[in-house]
């Protein structure tokens, strides 16, 4: 007996030594959360608050197979159903417990969010089956149920129930606006938010009642600060003024990479940047010839070169290298001699006059790379008023179309082709959500008709052929102007593990975070 005692003191003083203290992060992002409202836009910005603040019912893993968060188990009832089973004991940071009801009102909501709706316009309904148990019903057959699921981040209902202080409703969804739940916020996730002065300052603590016990994240404290200009982050890293930054950029990453102080984490991403060229501002971009003369004139490969240092993938189409709809034949296509040639078939020998809205901190290099296209076209006679603008005010202009051509980013967080068309190119729908950062205003109606049987074909071999088509289409009718696929890169301070939990996604698992200093 006081040998097992003895060894049972013995293994306590053991872990008691090598328990991992907590710790604080101290983070730089090139921009922070415009909102906390989660429904308000589909950015990575805000998948990356989500993450933290919230939890999904289930989640992508490092292979982009799926893994049980909030949802502990799933199984197929019937073509259309999908039945999900919730953990038991989960809270709100309200301290509310998470039900099935919480589940449908999150789904109600997301079907009436302008920037959300389009990836649930394949769903019928969520029926509760009980406190713990409800249904994900589809309108048909669709083979994306749980690729979507990742976008469920259940909402407090009972916290976003009821009237605020000016009378409004808590669970009101405004755009760019001011309302309750832009402002408050409960989720179930390992961080609750303590504070946050936008643009300066948002400040996270652990939650205490966090609901994952077997996450070994000893994080109990994050302060994030916004730091746009790539520089002056990359410096707040190597002074240790911040532990962990995001994006690096290519230019800084040999720099980093030599320093013994900090660590630097790349992998090829899949987020394609592009410009739109909007056909209802300006009658020449109607013109086909004109738009291929354009996509023409950009050195896809000269942008990845020079001013990506290499560290992004020229793009012909949209969607990348294993992806379904990735069509092998389709290469970017700079030719300036074919452009000019274009131009003059076209009847715009002498050029035209277009304007242009950049971001200047939410993409790696987006105003250099504004700047160089816009040099570029210079070449075949457009000359391009180019403006550019912090993501926080970049992104109101967007949704108003307010320049002929604006530069978008994408990634397909459902991991599929189709959701690169259903908001990039597909005919602007307001009602349906289609076409949501469509600001090129391009209509292909035959595209959207592949594009509608490809959500409901279940055979991979079928959508592949299907959205194959779609990727000819758009580079034939040149829809947009394809750039590349953007690469992913992190950096952070000695022992602060991130590794493990960074991905293609670009939403760090932080809750699972360990720092060992």
């Amino acid at each position: 007996m006081k040998r097992t005692a003895s060894l049972l003191a013995g293994a306590l003083l053991s872990m008691s030594a090598t328990a991992l203290q907590a710790e604080t992060l101290k983070m730089a992002y090139d921009a922070d959360p415009v909102t906390l409202d989660i429904h308000e836009q589909l950015s990575g910005g805000m998948l990356q608050l989500s993450h933290m603040a919230f939890d999904p019912l289930i989640r992508w893993d490092r292979n982009l197979g799926f893994e049980p968060r909030l949802a502990e188990s799933w199984e197929r009832v019937d073509d259309k159903t999908v039945r999900f089973k919730l953990r038991d004991g989960v809270k709100f940071h309200s301290g509310n417990a998470l039900t099935a009801k919480d589940v449908e009102f999150t789904f109600e909501r997301l079907k009436n969010s302008p920037d959300f709706k389009g990836i649930f316009a394949a769903f019928d309904s969520v029926n509760v089956v009980d406190d713990l148990t409800f249904d994900l019903v589809t309108k048909e057959p669709f083979p994306l149920v749980l690729n979507n699921a990742t976008y469920i981040f259940p909402m407090d209902s009972k916290f976003y129930s009821g009237k605020d202080e000016n009378g409004n409703a808590k669970d009101m969804l405004v755009k760019h606006g001011n309302s309750f739940a832009s402002r408050n916020i409960s989720g179930t996730g390992p961080f609750t938010v303590v504070s946050r002065e936008q643009g300066v300052r948002t400040e996270f603590a652990r939650n205490a009642d966090y609901w994952d016990k077997d996450s070994k994240g000893n994080v109990d404290k994050i302060i994030l600060t916004p730091i746009k200009e790539a520089p002056t982050r990359v410096a707040a890293l190597l002074s240790g003024d911040v532990d962990f930054i995001m994006p690096v950029p290519p230019t800084d990453h040999k720099r980093i990479d030599g320093n013994d102080k900090v660590d630097l984490v790349t992998m090829p991403g899949t987020r394609i940047i592009t410009f739109q060229m909007n056909q209802n501002r300006v009658e020449a971009l109607k013109d086909v010839r004109v738009r291929q003369a354009i996509v023409h004139a950009i050195n896809n490969e000269g942008i990845v070169k020079k001013i990506m240092r290499g560290f992004a993938t020229p793009a012909g189409q949209m969607s990348p290298e294993g992806y379904l709809g990735y069509n092998p034949d389709l290469k970017p296509r700079y030719d300036l001699k074919k452009a000019k040639e274009l131009m003059k078939e076209a009847g715009y020998e002498n050029g035209l006059s277009l304007t242009m809205m950049a971001p200047n901190n939410r993409y790696v290099n987006d105003e250099k790379i504004a700047q160089a296209v816009v040099s570029m076209l210079a070449k075949i006679g457009i000359t391009v008023d180019l403006k550019t603008m912090p993501k926080a005010q970049y992104w109101p202009t967007f949704d108003e179309r307010a320049a002929d051509i604006m530069m978008i980013g994408w990634h397909a967080d459902t991991e599929d082709s189709n959701n690169f068309y259903e908001f990039l190119s597909a005919c602007p729908d307001a009602d349906s959500g289609l076409g949501q950062y469509n600001s090129g205003n391009y209509c292909n109606p035959e595209a959207d008709k592949l594009m509608m049987q490809a959500n409901v074909e279940t055979d991979p071999a079928k959508r592949a052929e299907l959205m194959q088509q779609i990727e000819q289409m758009l580079y034939d009718d040149a829809a947009f102007i394809p750039l590349h696929w953007q690469n992913l890169a992190w950096a952070s301070a000695k022992g602060v593990e991130i590794e493990p939990v960074v991905n293609k996604m670009n939403f760090p698992y932080l809750g699972d975070l360990v720092i060992k200093r």
